[in-house]
């Protein structure tokens, strides 16, 4: 077994994928014709978006889109990097808002929050050492 994919539901493929090449610096791998998936070059797992479209065929039975709930989901995407501050700063300047504010954690890494536009929650930190 190995991990492949971490899909996000959102509204807008292509505004997700910009607003993660602005904040974050990544670049877009793919994005497939219908305008429908997209992914981000992101090493060898891979971070797309998919439309709630897509979501909504996939699981028929409903799901908690993270850009209608009014807190976030319980989940995250961590981004790994030694510059927090200014990463943080770039993603706020982007349009996420700031959930967190980098914190030095008792295990030694720094760590902050942000909620991009389309609800993703994403935790900005340092390697572990």
């Amino acid at each position: 077994m190995k991990f492949g994919y971490t899909i996000i539901y959102v509204s807008d493929v292509s505004n997700s994928i910009a607003f993660f090449e602005n904040a974050f610096g990544l670049r877009k791998k793919f994005v497939d014709d219908s305008g429908t998936y997209g992914e981000l070059d992101t090493g060898e797992t891979i971070l797309s978006f998919a439309a709630h479209s897509l979501g909504e065929a996939n699981l028929p039975h409903g799901y908690v889109a993270a850009d209608s709930s009014e807190m976030p989901l319980g989940m995250e995407i961590a981004l790994i990097t030694d510059e927090i501050e200014t990463a943080h700063k770039k993603a706020v300047a982007a349009g996420a808002i700031e959930i967190a504010a980098p914190k030095a954690k008792p295990w030694g890494q720094i760590v902050s929050y942000v909620r991009c536009p389309d609800g993703t929650l994403v935790e900005l930190c340092t390697p572990i050492t």
